[in-house]
């Protein structure tokens, strides 16, 4: 990033299990009031709900109540509707691409690549959500260290999300080999170990304000 465009971007991870608190109840408001608070340029969500036959689905009802614009990429449906990744950002959004990396008959899934204009620069923002089984994540990890390499896409780069490890892991020591980590510690309103499966590298210049929201799901209500 040029130093005459040097500025902080703001980026957050949260994974928002189709918007379920953890009183059971489901509520797209109460999610945007946890990402309003943290006041993210850019947020990559995962666990989201797109668009169904009854219902314009969350990823329009976050993006509406918070003014950004979003893109999703579906790995699934779920009961008729989308279902996957999410990025919205307060940036204009110039391109999107979506990586397969599914794993023989797991939970499909997916890298959702966003390229998002920043000044006179572009961020190459990856949201991932990978596998809970330890074999997939280690074909994951091939195959997302690989996108992320690609020469011909720029930096800065930023991969983010739920890596599905609560302790560093294939996934993390693959992109360690070429990304810097970001440590997300310092950033975490609730320390709790649960969170240590959300994480974020990057590679470049940009000044990444990297945070994660929430590792576990929407809060309950009154909390």
């Amino acid at each position: 990033m040029t130093d005459t465009h040097w500025r902080t971007l703001r980026i957050a991870t949260y994974n928002i299990h189709r918007c379920r608190g953890l009183d059971g109840r489901t509520m797209s408001a109460r999610v945007a009031d946890v990402i309003r608070s943290i006041e993210p340029d850019v947020i990559a969500l995962q666990e989201v709900i797109g668009a169904g036959p009854n219902s314009p689905g969350h990823a329009e009802e976050l993006g509406a109540l918070l003014g950004m614009g979003w893109v999703m990429a579906p790995t699934r449906h779920l009961r008729g509707a989308l279902f996957g990744n999410v990025v919205l950002s307060r940036h204009p959004i110039t391109h999107h691409a979506q990586y397969d990396l599914s794993w023989k008959t797991c939970e499909p899934r997916c890298c959702q690549r966003v390229d998002i204009a920043f000044g006179d620069d572009t961020l190459h923002l990856y949201n991932v959500h990978l596998g809970t089984a330890f074999l997939e994540r280690r074909y994951q990890a091939g195959r997302l260290s690989t996108i992320v390499q690609d020469r011909r896409i720029s930096q800065p780069k930023v991969v983010l999300g739920d890596f599905n490890e609560w302790m560093k892991g294939l996934a993390t020591s693959m992109l360690s080999e070429t990304l810097q980590s970001i440590d997300l510690r310092g950033h975490l309103r609730r320390r709790r170990t649960l969170l240590r499966r959300d994480r974020a590298r990057r590679e470049g210049g940009a000044a990444a304000d990297t945070r994660v929201a929430d590792g576990v799901g929407p809060p309950a209500a009154g909390r």
